[in-house]
């Protein structure tokens, strides 16, 4: 049955699940065990495509608490930074690129370098 309202339809995937979520949720771990390493495989080679790689640091960047309310373009941001936002200084590679955010609040500041990140020295700047 194909609803023209989306929300409509929506709604209604939603109130299947929960009335068959044990039995649906029984059939994805039946089949995950009966396809585990193909499953597993198609992982890791997703973990290396551009949009695997982007899930994955978003992901870690979401883990250590930073927020934005916009990943998606922080990443591509990130992507394009090629110097520390602070003492202009040339990104050798992405281990000397930080993500500058308050620990308090998480939100994201600037792109640093690990030296502006590390010693702080950059609120002296600012």
């Amino acid at each position: 049955m194909a609803y023209k309202d989306k929300k409509k339809q929506k709604e209604k995937q939603k109130e299947y699940y929960q009335k068959n979520k044990e039995k649906i949720l029984e059939e994805r771990k039946k089949h995950y065990q009966e396809n585990k390493e193909q499953i597993n495989e198609q992982h890791k080679e997703y973990d290396q495509t551009p949009a695997g790689k982007k899930l994955n640091t978003i992901r870690k960047w979401k883990k250590y608490g930073l927020i934005h309310d916009d990943y998606s373009t922080l990443y591509n941001d990130y992507l394009e930074c090629t110097h520390c936002q602070v003492c202009k200084t040339e990104f050798k590679d992405t281990f000397d690129r930080c993500m500058d955010h308050d620990h308090d609040t998480g939100l994201f500041r600037q792109f640093l370098c690990r030296s502006c990140n590390v010693f702080d020295s950059w609120k002296d700047k600012v």
